[in-house]
């Protein structure tokens, strides 16, 4: 098996990227899907959630609204982004490890697809080698990842002068949180400033470099 962490900024295009590692043949495991299962109700997470940010994150139809919750995570005059990172992703964590510990000992590419990869996966590199043989980084121009953010929040719809300068800002506040490519040295880098066929040809490159990348021993 050979552990592969996949990141990038928001509107980077690394869920692009994991897709079209799929379909390559790797095994992509996402961590906004894992969250999102653990966010609804019933779940402990969704409970620990209201528990910490109150019942004004609960949505008329019991579940979490999730659009109140970034707002209230990423305010810019008191962001909390931390103390939801806190709740959610050391279970994110720890079923992920399960999942990839199933390879274990296969020929298989295990794709972790995460935008935390250099903070929740470890604070220093050496850590983060502990989970993973090979990190890929997802890079974009900012106005092209502010684009796609928006483009994503709309979904379709025609958003309003205000609407979208409201949509651009919450991105670029995100952004500033972020900062994952400031990590591009010790990744393999794709450079997603281009249209779907070159990116398709970068990401031919980087599976052909996993591939030929020596499996290491079962741990």
């Amino acid at each position: 098996m050979l552990r592969v962490g996949l990141t990038g900024d928001l509107g980077s295009g690394k869920s692009t990227v994991a897709a079209m590692l799929a379909a390559r043949g790797a095994v992509v495991l996402s961590s906004d899907e894992a969250a999102r299962a653990m966010m609804q109700p019933g779940e402990a997470v969704y409970q620990s959630i209201v528990a910490h940010f109150g019942r004004e994150v609960v949505a008329a139809d019991g579940t979490l609204d999730r659009r109140k919750l970034a707002a209230i995570a990423f305010d810019p005059a008191s962001p909390r982004v931390v103390e939801l990172n806190a709740i959610v992703h050391p279970r994110v964590l720890a079923e992920q490890a399960k999942q990839v510990a199933m390879f274990t000992g296969t020929d298989k590419i295990v794709v972790v697809e995460s935008a935390l990869i250099f903070s929740a996966y470890g604070q220093t590199e050496a850590e983060r080698r502990e989970r993973f043989d090979r990190i890929l980084l997802v890079i974009a121009p900012d106005e092209a990842k502010i684009s796609r953010f928006v483009e994503r929040v709309a979904g379709g719809r025609a958003l309003s002068a205000e609407e979208r300068a409201a949509v651009e800002a919450d991105a670029r506040r995100r952004l500033a949180l972020q900062g994952t490519e400031s990590h591009a040295a010790e990744c393999l880098v794709v450079r997603n400033d281009g249209s779907l066929n070159a990116l398709e040809a970068q990401v031919d490159k980087v599976w052909l470099d996993l591939i030929s990348t020596p499996h290491p021993s079962p741990r």
